[in-house]
């Protein structure tokens, strides 16, 4: 099997575009990039990135806490025979779904809004919350299809592990949160530090919530940095510093390094001088678990720095104070974008097994379907430094070939 695509570090080729690749693999006929350093020589210095930003990217929980309606759509009942429609048709053609797209999952009303929301989200506050999809009346496939198809108007789904999944579950399925060099923490119950995840927008439909906490939290990158700078400069020019080690956690293609490297805050690569953004990737739960590569006789890279884990302590710090706090009910659906909005969660503690609602049914584990979402420079996406910029499904965890899948539920 071929690797996913392979760069060098250093390798100063051109943006790349999306390359043809096989459709009996890749139904929609588009690869997962996967993860991937930086073009070095494009990674900006601390003297170049702003003392300040300004305009809607940059927010406050209080602008936002006691006004829902400004950040919330509850889906009208044409909304949802809109989308029921396109859901059934889909179903009864037969098509993969991995191979859903905009072409085959029409939405002739509801798409003028989505566009609106989708500048929003990559342009402006950042996120949205609809509320109204009846989880439990359409159940978990014709819920998965609606949902997947709903995100094609908002980006390309890419892979999420090395397995393939394009349809993920955030699904607590007893593994070990204390192994982080082994598990990803969304199959845990523990709780998520602020991060960004490893694509351009993420999305989660929540199909059953937790018996208490699993709670979501965000805050604006914009008014973070911003804060840092004023009250921790050098913490900002530490992020910048692409002197950063990233676990791949094992899910790593033919000819690649068990990690890349990389910064936490970058500009935007933008040759025609724009004016270029800040934005961020990082997650530091692949920092932290490098220790069996970064101790001992065999240490293979750098350990983490003091400077490093004093950075990320105030980084997470100082999202977990200008954050905002929102809850996911069944039948909500968030979408955000990573590269300037941080998100964490909350530990949480599912029903007691054989626990019931009001209306008699069983209760079942908190379940969040996650889309991991592409949104290319050519599309609209934030021109960044890395060779897949223009790649529609750029980012992303790609393993050699691995096909895409959709599960409709944790596995």
């Amino acid at each position: 099997m071929s690797p996913s695509i392979a760069i060098s570090p250093t390798q100063e080729a051109a943006t790349a575009d999306t390359p043809v690749v096989s459709k009996a693999i890749f139904p929609d006929g588009i690869k997962t990039s996967g993860q991937h350093g930086p073009i070095f020589s494009r990674v900006r210095a601390y003297q170049d990135f702003p003392k300040h930003i300004t305009g809607p990217t940059v927010w406050k929980a209080e602008d936002y806490r006691d006004h829902p309606e400004r950040w919330t759509h509850v889906f009208s009942d044409e909304e949802i025979r809109e989308l029921e429609k396109s859901t059934d048709d889909f179903m009864t053609s037969g098509a993969p779904l991995t191979g859903i797209t905009k072409d085959n999952f029409p939405l002739p009303t509801l798409s003028l809004l989505l566009a609106t929301i989708r500048k929003e989200i990559l342009n402006g506050k950042g996120f949205i919350l609809f509320k109204g999809i009846p989880v439990q009346r359409w159940g978990l496939e014709k819920s998965a299809v609606a949902y997947m198809g709903l995100g094609t108007y908002f980006g390309h789904f890419v892979s999420q592990n090395g397995r393939g999944h394009v349809l993920g579950h955030v699904k607590d399925l007893g593994e070990d949160p204390t192994r982080p060099d082994k598990v990803r923490i969304y199959r845990t119950n523990a709780k998520q530090f602020f991060h960004t995840d490893g694509t351009d927008l993420v999305g989660l439909l929540c199909m059953a919530k937790s018996l208490e906490g699993g709670e979501s939290d965000i805050a604006s990158t914009h008014h973070v940095f911003n804060t840092l700078q004023q009250e921790h400069p050098d913490v900002v020019e530490t992020l910048c510093t692409p002197n950063w080690y990233f676990d791949r956690k094992g899910e790593v293609s033919e000819g690649q390094d068990p990690w890349y490297k990389s910064a936490i805050l970058f500009m935007e690569h933008d040759p025609a001088g724009g004016a270029p953004r800040v934005w961020s990737k990082f997650d530091p739960m692949n920092v932290n678990s490098l220790a069996r590569f970064n101790s001992g006789p065999d240490a293979r890279i750098p350990p983490v720095s003091d400077a490093q884990k004093r950075a990320l302590q105030i980084l997470d710090d100082t999202c977990q104070r200008l954050a905002l706090h929102m809850i996911l009910d069944p039948g909500d659906i968030q979408f955000l974008c990573n590269m300037h909005v941080y998100h964490a969660r909350t530990a949480y503690k599912d029903y007691p097994p054989g626990s019931v609602d009001e209306a008699g049914r069983l209760r079942q584990r908190r379940h969040l379907m996650r889309l991991w979402l592409a949104t290319p420079e050519s599309e609209g996406g934030w021109k960044t430094p890395f060779h897949d910029s223009n790649h529609a499904k750029r980012g992303g965890i790609q393993v050699n070939d691995n096909p895409p899948t959709c599960p409709f539920d944790a596995e």
